[in-house]
């Protein structure tokens, strides 16, 4: 049994890119300018914006589920992706070198189990939580600032 990540897809976030930053503010978003080579990790591409590159800053509901577990947090992304990284039983850019939360959810949208993942262990957290067959999906969260980072998702038999 393999895995999937996708980044999020640019269509959902097609309107932002061309909005000056008194609409984004209206909004509640924000553009912002990378201002280092980690820390500003785009949810399109899965990899960490290059230093000097805008990003737009937003709230984004990751789990949209009618259970106490429904989510939403900040997070970024870069506005001139236009196609989401995908990675198939290969962990992305973004989860390398950070400590990550990862919750495992079943088809109904309750958490089943959960992990945490330090540096270097994604791979074996993804796999070992889906040993458990209740789990349909794992959201992948960073464990310092809480924020979305992917959703993975079984692939294969």
């Amino acid at each position: 049994m393999g895995y999937i990540i996708n980044g999020l897809s640019p269509k959902k976030f097609a309107d932002i890119a061309d909005m000056s930053d008194a609409e984004l503010a209206k909004a509640h978003m924000l553009r912002v300018q990378s201002t280092s080579q980690r820390g500003f990790p785009c949810r399109i591409s899965l990899q960490d914006t290059p230093l000097g590159e805008d990003v737009i800053l937003l709230n984004y509901v990751s789990h949209d589920v009618t259970t106490p577990y429904n989510s939403s947090y900040a997070i970024y992304i870069r506005p001139n992706v236009e196609t989401p990284s995908v990675y198939l039983d290969e962990i992305p850019p973004i989860f390398k070198g950070r400590s990550l939360g990862m919750r495992g959810f079943g088809d109904d949208g309750m958490l089943k189990s959960a992990a945490l993942a330090l540096p270097g262990e994604a791979d074996a957290k993804i796999c070992e939580l889906f040993d458990n067959d209740e789990i349909a999906y794992i959201d992948v969260h960073n464990a310092a600032h809480g924020c979305f980072a992917a959703r993975v998702q079984r692939h294969g038999s």
